[in-house]
């Protein structure tokens, strides 16, 4: 007879209580391997495949592309042994033994058939037992489903990418991909001709609702978190970055810059890392349960990154070790990455002090939101030329408006203002990094 076993939705190691289901990668009476990739799944934080721990055949898929599962949930049904070698499907395993069976073969998934719902705050727990094990049913497809509260456009990070890149506005198409999902085939046809416009989206409608979701839930309250914990205060500085964008320049001719894409943010990478040597409260943190306040020897730096998915704060690892050609290499992977959706939830985590760059919108400065966990995050306005008076001469300078907002319980205005005159000075001549 044949051998049921079910694979719940697992917490992927960090702290998970709920996923949107992006996409099914098998559909009923697909034969999969041990490790194969059977669907996407879209946290808080990321993107993630999910592997299966046990080769068989897909039996059934509980849950449909675009709904928000919880943790512990199953969300597919695989018959493990389908040629009917095995012990009846209705002796369902001993606790222990299920347990064993469930261990993870890979990085990501389940950790036993007997699992418990992660609690929502002020809720007990709610057990969620094995179900038993179902007649094999036949191979249907699943049928595609609205999400609820409006039309969610389903696609893969780099169909987002390219839909954006084409100018394919993905709330006009109409997935032909299982359950809608919305393939590359689709946005290109649309980029091409006329979009078909979905039938989820009433015609002539002028509203449009989105659940809140994944990064969006995640950021806003993350940040309503910030503001209303963290008493913000924010610093601004006007400088001239001519010396700065003639050196850029001058590194581009280099042998050794050869190749390496060297941009303002690089620079003022590098100034953050010298400057928090000067004034360590910056790269500090408050710790309220504890009561204290935990300095860090190290900069973990955060750097906002617009998606498709929506912001998220990627980490550059021991940005301080760095020299200024490897930062250069380690921005452009870390963009790069960010930007097809591949970023893991491990490389958002923990770090110490935030860079945004609002110039590249055009946009002078902004009054940004600390990232929770941190006590500071600059910000780089647009690069333009301005009257600057060099000498008692007027004349036409690249200038750039920072901006700083950092936690008032770690750092006082005199070490905000210290720091953020030091990133200043580093950006306006890059020459004064030499005496940091």
């Amino acid at each position: 007879m044949p051998t049921y076993k079910q694979f719940p939705l697992a917490d992927t190691a960090e702290g998970l209580t709920e996923a949107d289901i992006l996409s099914w990668h098998v559909k009923p009476g697909d034969t999969v391997t041990v490790n194969q990739i059977v669907v996407e799944i879209e946290t808080a934080k990321a993107a993630v495949e999910l592997p299966i721990p046990w080769a068989g055949v897909v039996t059934e898929l509980h849950v449909e592309p675009g709904q928000t599962v919880e943790v512990g949930t199953p969300i597919l049904t695989i018959d493990v042994d389908p040629g009917g070698a095995s012990a009846p499907a209705a002796a369902a395993p001993a606790p222990a033994e299920a347990e064993e069976e469930m261990k993870p073969l890979v990085g990501y998934g389940s950790k036993t058939v007997i699992t418990q719902r992660r609690a929502r705050k002020g809720a007990e727990p709610t057990p969620v037992a094995a179900v038993p094990a179902p007649p094999a049913p036949a191979p249907v497809a699943p049928a595609p489903v609205a999400p609820r509260g409006g039309y969610v456009p389903l696609a893969k990070p780099p169909v987002r990418k390219l839909a954006k890149d084409l100018g394919v506005d993905l709330h006009t198409l109409a997935g032909t991909a299982d359950g809608g999902v919305i393939t590359r085939e689709d946005v290109e046809r649309a980029a091409n001709g006329t979009p078909v416009v979905s039938s989820v989206v009433e015609s002539g409608s002028r509203e449009r609702r989105v659940p809140i979701k994944g990064v969006r839930k995640m950021t806003a309250a993350a940040m309503v978190q910030s503001a209303y914990t963290a008493p913000h205060v924010t610093e601004f500085l006007t400088i001239d970055v001519t010396p700065m964008m003639e050196f850029r320049e001058k590194l581009k001719k280099s042998r050794e810059f050869a190749g390496v894409k060297v941009t303002p943010l690089t620079f003022a990478a590098k100034a953050v890392c010298l400057a928090a040597k000067r004034t360590p409260d910056v790269n500090a943190v408050w710790d309220e349960a504890a009561q204290e306040i935990v300095y860090k020897d190290y900069v973990h730096l955060g750097i906002a990154a617009a998606t498709p998915r929506g912001l998220i704060v990627p980490k550059v690892r021991d940005a301080d070790s760095m020299s200024l050609k490897e930062l250069a290499n380690a921005l452009t992977t870390l963009t790069d990455v960010a930007r097809e959706g591949k970023t893991s939830p491990a490389d958002m985590a923990n770090g110490t002090i935030t860079i945004t760059n609002v110039g590249v919108f055009g946009v002078d400065t902004g009054t940004p939101i600390i990232n929770p966990g941190e006590s500071a995050i600059l910000c780089l306005g647009a690069i333009k030329d301005q009257p600057w008076v060099v000498d008692g001469e007027i004349k036409v300078r690249k200038v750039l408006q920072l901006s700083l907002s950092f936690d008032h319980r770690v750092v006082d205005g005199q070490q905000g203002s210290e720091f953020l005159a030091d990133v200043g000075a580093l950006l306006a001549d890059p020459a004064m990094a030499m005496t940091y």
